[in-house]
């Protein structure tokens, strides 16, 4: 296998955070669907990849994703019937069931961009000690061997 060039790297990355972004929200999307959580169809419309903001080479990102904040409590199975405060005893039987639209793929997604980008970056720096310690390269490279004639 050919190896990549340090552009073909930065792009690989670029790709893979920018299809984890639009991949999250799709998978929110049909966990929603699949456990039933829609009533109004506003929790279903709302996830949205705002943005992904990375440095010149990829190296640092930061994501950004957006969905209506009642989401949460959908996914936690809390809301209304179960006032601040309260230990979970409301007097009768608690009609509201956790349907964990996003903790789960969420998370689980966050662990597979981690390891991508350390085995990415990983590589990059194994290829960057490399060539630093190749004895050919800092010779040629260096100040002292190119300004003394031999």
């Amino acid at each position: 296998m050919a190896e990549l060039t340090e552009q073909q790297k930065i792009e690989a990355r670029q790709k893979y955070v920018q299809a984890f972004n639009n991949t999250m929200v799709q998978i929110w999307k049909e966990q929603i669907v699949l456990l039933g959580a829609i009533r109004t169809g506003h929790l279903f419309e709302s996830p949205i990849g705002i943005r992904a903001d990375a440095d010149g080479r990829f190296t640092k990102i930061a994501l950004a994703q957006e969905f209506a904040e009642y989401g949460l409590w959908v996914n936690y199975g809390t809301g209304r019937e179960v006032y601040r405060g309260n230990h979970g005893d409301i007097g009768r039987a608690k009609k509201r069931i956790a349907k964990p639209w996003f903790s789960k793929k969420f998370y689980s997604s966050y662990f597979n961009i981690r390891d991508f980008m350390s085995d990415s970056l990983g590589q990059e720096f194994c290829a960057a000690m490399a060539d630093a310690l190749d004895y050919d390269k800092m010779r040629n490279n260096s100040n002292y061997y190119r300004t003394h004639t031999k």
